[in-house]
Formats: C-alpha cells, structure tokens, sequence
C-alpha cells in the first residue's frame, strides 16, 4: 500500500514543471477532509478499495488483487471503473455547433447525430488545452467529457468564449452534468454484461456513438467508448442510480467484472498507446506533435478557425520539429522526463509516460522526440537513474485495440 501510494505520488510529482509544483500540488494532495467523494465512495472502500487523493477526489487506486492481474482481467474478462470525477457536459443551442467548432479541432458540424469523436481544445498557441470526446447527440446539442484535473480551467475557458460569442448574438447555453455519475465498464464481457441490463440491442451500436436508453430501470447516456483499448462504454446515469447499476453489472459477470482503479487504468492506456493530459499532452504541445493529427478534420485543416490554427495548419504542411512516439525497452521501466539519447549520446527527447505492461511482460513508454528520428524501428538509449539503456521506437497501440466497429 505505502508503495503503491508513494508512486502514484511521485507519478503526479512527475508531471508538475518546478513552476507548478506548489498550485498544482495543492490540487492533488488536498487534506482529506477536502477531498471530493464519489456516490460509490464507501461502495469502493466496502470492496477493498485502497483510496488515494487524485485531481481533488478521493479514488481507488487498486483494490483486493495487484493491479497487474486486474489489468489483465481486463483485458480478457472485463473491468469497471468510477470515472465520476470526470466532468460531463451539454451545449445547447442552435449556434452550440458552430461556437465549439472555434475551440476544439473536430468537424463538429460533419458527425451524424448520434455520432462522437475525440478532439483537443486548443490555445492561441495550437497548444492542447485539454482533450475531449464530444458526440453530437442532435444538431442543437453536444454532450462532451472532460478531464477531472482540467475540469475548473476548460470550464472557464469555454465561459469566456461563451459569453464573448453570446454577446454577438449567437445562441449556445451549457449545462454541468455534477448531477450525473460516470461509470465504464470495458473488456470482451462488457457487451454481454451490459446487454443483460438494457431492451436496447448494444450489437447494433458501434465505437464512437451515444445512445440515450434505459439501462437497469435508468435514463442514462451511453457512448460506446473508452480508455483501455477494449470494447466497451462509458455510461452516465442518474447519480441516484449509480449504486445499483454498479451492483447490477458485477452480479451480471458472475465476478468476471471486476472493480477496477486507477492503477490498471493508467497501465491499460498506456498499453493501447493513448496520451494522459500532463503527461504525454500539456498546453506547449499541438496535436499534430501529440500523434493526433487525425483528429483534425478534413474541413477544419482546409478552413482552419479554431484557436491557433495558424500554427497547427502550418505544423501540418511542414511537419513538426517534434513527433509523439512508443519505444520498449530493457533494463528498469522508464519513466515520466526520462531522457532519450541517440546511439551516440546525444538528447533527442524525453520519455512522457513509460512502466511495464502487465500484458505483454515488457518495458513500454511513449514520449517526444525530434522529427526524423521517430520512425518505427530507430534504435535508441533511454536514461533510468542515470544509467543509459536499449531502446527502440515501436509501433503504438503496443497490445491490439479491440474497438467494435462495423465488419
């Protein structure tokens, strides 16, 4: 316990630039009596869970088993986790379309009802405010997710533009879904659980689209979406029905679902190659150096108009100094601003997030370096401790995605 604590602890640390350490620690590491709860706190400390504070919430970080075997129990039977600290929101309005498309990369106006997508907000810079997946429910109203240790700062991001788009006649209001709980159940039993609790036929719902149904006598918004790599949804339902959904979906497996925390969470994205806010994406980076340039819609790179597009689209037609990249490797595990050398000693970037994978038995990282030296295959060193180690670029998602798409 006092481990897993003292790394998740210095996992945060990791993160903070020597600026931010002091305002961004007091987020993280809030007395406990600060500390938000989730409707599932004593839920998760009934089953085990070994709490810790994490972006101003108290969290599970694992429970009962080793967050290796529940990463792999994910992987081959299915896991749910309480991702209520997470914040979820409705644009409404006939202009909500246009007014988000002047803050995020997305063909927003191009999805089909129904349908979402993951984009990045960004700065006057092109940098990544945050990433976000949006779906367009209907052509007046957007439902998106953002990440709970950037909740307050895109909250007031998007109330400044909201209010200076409004004040020219544009017709968009919000609504902070806090009376909502997020709950997402991921891995090859999450359809077949799932579908136990719903009328609704999950088959005929895809990866990247939202349906609002009944599930387990619930109003609730369902996304077919996640953070693993796995199938699976992402599930906001009434928080006065969060208890019960969850009961439902670990008595519906036979206890092949298990509880899962942030521990196993952080491992299975990293296996699936997918960027963690602070760590593989901040505000100095773009998309297009962040892997993500697919996220930019085809119109949007044409027309630009969402905030620094003049230096994204540029990025785009000259490529960027710097590239997002996977890499395995021998030796310790490496971790977040571990240095990347060439063969010759020379630095040539910086490990952004690294451990090892309880799934395939070996060193994976992802980080950042120079354009020409990413291609698959370039042989690199990677500093841990001071002690220089093999590395090579590798092909990212490390383990296979699993997205159930149409055949």
């Amino acid at each position: 316990m006092r481990g897993s604590l003292w790394q998740l602890g210095q996992s945060i640390i990791r993160r903070l630039s020597e600026a931010d350490k002091k305002a961004v620690a007091r987020r993280y590491f809030a007395s406990v009596a600060d500390l938000k709860k989730t409707v599932l706190y004593d839920f998760h400390v009934a089953h085990g869970g070994k709490m810790v504070p994490f972006a101003g919430w108290s969290m599970p970080i694992q429970y009962k088993d080793s967050i290796m075997d529940s990463t792999v129990n994910c992987r081959e039977n299915g896991g749910m986790f309480d991702v209520s600290h997470m914040c979820g929101l409705s644009l409404k309005g006939k202009d909500s379309v246009s007014f988000l498309e002047k803050l995020v990369i997305a063909d927003v106006a191009g999805l089909d009802p129904g349908t979402g997508t993951l984009t990045v907000f960004t700065n006057e810079k092109g940098g990544a405010i945050d990433d976000s997946v949006i779906t367009k429910v209907k052509d007046d109203h957007i439902y998106l997710v953002v990440n709970a240790g950037c909740r307050d700062k895109d909250l007031a991001h998007i109330e400044e533009h909201m209010k200076a788009f409004k004040a020219k006649g544009g017709d968009v209001s919000w609504h902070i879904h806090d009376e909502r709980s997020l709950l997402a159940l991921q891995g090859p039993l999450a359809a077949p659980v799932l579908q136990h609790l719903t009328k609704d036929d999950l088959s005929k719902l895809y990866f990247g689209e939202f349906r609002i149904l009944d599930i387990n006598g619930a109003t609730c918004f369902l996304t077919r979406t996640g953070y693993t790599g796995e199938d699976g949804f992402e599930i906001s339902v009434p928080s006065e029905n969060a208890l019960d959904l969850a009961k439902a979906i670990l008595e519906k497996s036979e206890g092949k679902v298990r509880l899962t925390g942030l521990g196993a969470r952080d491992s299975l994205r990293l296996e699936a190659g997918l960027c963690l806010y602070g760590n593989d994406m901040e505000q100095h980076i773009s998309p297009v150096e962040a892997g993500l340039t697919w996220a930019i819609g085809k119109r949007r790179r044409a027309e630009g108009g969402f905030l620094g597009a003049e230096v994204i689209l540029k990025q785009l037609a000259e490529g960027p100094s710097i590239r997002r990249v996977g890499f395995t490797s021998t030796g310790p595990p490496p971790r977040s601003h571990s240095e990347i050398q060439d063969e010759k000693g020379n630095n040539i970037g910086e490990i952004t997030s690294g451990g090892f994978s309880p799934c395939l038995k070996k060193n994976i990282a992802m980080g950042y370096v120079k354009s020409g030296l990413h291609k698959a295959g370039t042989k690199a060193k990677i500093l841990v401790r001071g002690k220089a180690y093999d590395g090579v670029v590798t092909k990212m998602p490390f383990v296979p995605t699993k997205y159930y798409k149409p055949s």
